[in-house]
C-alpha cells in the first residue's frame, strides 16, 4: 500500500492550472470573509486572533482548511481517518495504525525515516492548506488521514461513506500538560515568551483551546462510538500505556485486519509496538532534527508520553478544577477518566 509521501504529497497538487490556483484562492477568500463575521478572541496578547465556528475555537488558517475540508473532501468507503485533540497521544497512534496496515509489506523504512505526521497527514491542518484545494483522488486506497475536527463539524462526505473513524483521548490533566509545554516549545522556535501557565490553564478549562472545549470534544465522539461501535472505535491513552498488545489487537480487528495466530507466535504484535515504541520513536534521527511541515523541528512533537506526569506542574487549586469540570461533564456519559 503506498501512502500520501510515497505517492507523492505534490502529486494532489501537481495537475492544477493556473486557472485553478486562482479559483483556490477566491475559494479560500471566501472562507476569511465569513470568518471576519464570526466571534473572535485573543488568548494571549501576542497571539493571533482565535475563531469561534459551530461551536468550537480555531486558529484562523486551521479554520480556512476546515472550511474547505467540509466543502470539498469527499470521503471514500475505504479511508481511515483518526481523530484526536491536540497532545492526546496522536503521534503514536498515527505510527501503530500505519505499521498494521502496512505490515503485509514491511513498514519499517517508512517509520524509521518519515515522522508518522507524514505518513498520516491532517486533513484541515496539511491537505487542505496554503489556500489550495487538493485533488485526492490520486492518492491510493485506503487513505490514512487524521483531523482534530470536532465530530459535527466533520465533512458530510465523512459521515456519509461509513468509513473508519479511530478516536483517541487522554486523561484532561495530562492533555492540558502536554498541550501548554508544546505551545512554548513552538513559541521558544520564534522567539516569544512563555505562556504562563495559569493562562493557559484559564483558557483550556474555559474552552478557549485550539479546537475548542476538550471535554464536548471527547464526549461527541465518546457518543456515537455507543451508537455506532463498528464505526467508531473510542480509545483511551492510559489503556493503551496500561496494555498495549491487547489494545493493539483491538485497533486492528476494527480497522478489519486483525493479526492471525502466525503472526502473534511470530512476534508481530511486539515488533510493531517496539518500532513505534514513544522511546524508540523519539530517538530516530528524523524525530531529532528533521523539519515538520509547519517549519518547526520534529523533536516538539515528543516530551515524556507518560500518564500522570501531570502531577509536576499542577498546582492543588488546578487540579481540583479540573477534577470537578471533568465530573460535572462527564455526568450520566458513561464515560471516565482516572482522575489520580
Amino acid at each position: 500500500m503506498k501512502t500520501v509521501s510515497e505517492q507523492g504529497y505534490h502529486a494532489c497538487f501537481a495537475s492544477k492550472t493556473k486557472e485553478e490556483k486562482d479559483q483556490d484562492d477566491k475559494t479560500y477568500k471566501k472562507y476569511e470573509e465569513l470568518m471576519s463575521t464570526l466571534p473572535k478572541k485573543r488568548v494571549t496578547e501576542d497571539d493571533y486572533d482565535q475563531h469561534q465556528y459551530q461551536g468550537f475555537w480555531y486558529h484562523p488558517d486551521i479554520l480556512k482548511g476546515t472550511m474547505a475540508a467540509q466543502n470539498h473532501y469527499q470521503s471514500q468507503q475505504t479511508d481511515i481517518l483518526l481523530a484526536t485533540m491536540p497532545k492526546s497521544g496522536t503521534t503514536w497512534l498515527k505510527a501503530l495504525i500505519f505499521a498494521i496496515k502496512n505490515r503485509k509489506v514491511n513498514p519499517t523504512d517508512m517509520l524509521l525515516t518519515l515522522n508518522s505526521h507524514e505518513l498520516m497527514p491532517f486533513l484541515e491542518a496539511r491537505l487542505y492548506a496554503n489556500d489550495l484545494i487538493p485533488d485526492l483522488s490520486v492518492l491510493p486506497t485506503p487513505r490514512l488521514l487524521a483531523t482534530h475536527i470536532p465530530y459535527h463539524s466533520l465533512p458530510q462526505s465523512i459521515v456519509d461513506s461509513g468509513c473508519k473513524i479511530v478516536y483517541l483521548c487522554r486523561n484532561p490533566k495530562d492533555n492540558f500538560v502536554s498541550l501548554w509545554h508544546f505551545r512554548n516549545k513552538l513559541r521558544a522556535a520564534i522567539k516569544k515568551t512563555p505562556i504562563p501557565i495559569d493562562k493557559e490553564f484559564e483558557s483550556f478549562c474555559e474552552g478557549w483551546s485550539a479546537y475548542g472545549s476538550f471535554w464536548e470534544h471527547v464526549l461527541e465522539y465518546w457518543r456515537v462510538s455507543l451508537e455506532n461501535p463498528n464505526r467508531v472505535l473510542f480509545l483511551m491513552f492510559e489503556e493503551m500505556k496500561a496494555d498495549p498488545p491487547a489494545q493493539l489487537k483491538k485497533l486492528a480487528d476494527f480497522l478489519e485486519c486483525p493479526f492471525s495466530q502466525e503472526e502473534q507466535n511470530k512476534g508481530v504484535v511486539d515488533e510493531i509496538l517496539g518500532l513505534c515504541s514513544f522511546t524508540n520513536m523519539k530517538n530516530l534521527e528524523v524525530n531529532k532534527s528533521g523539519t515538520s511541515w509547519l517549519g518547526f523541528t520534529n523533536s516538539a512533537f515528543f516530551r515524556k508520553g507518560r500518564v500522570g506526569n501531570w502531577v509536576s506542574d499542577l498546582t492543588p487549586e488546578m487540579i481540583e478544577r479540573i477534577d470537578k469540570i471533568t465530573e460535572e461533564k462527564l455526568q450520566g456519559s458513561g464515560l471516565r477518566f482516572q482522575l489520580n
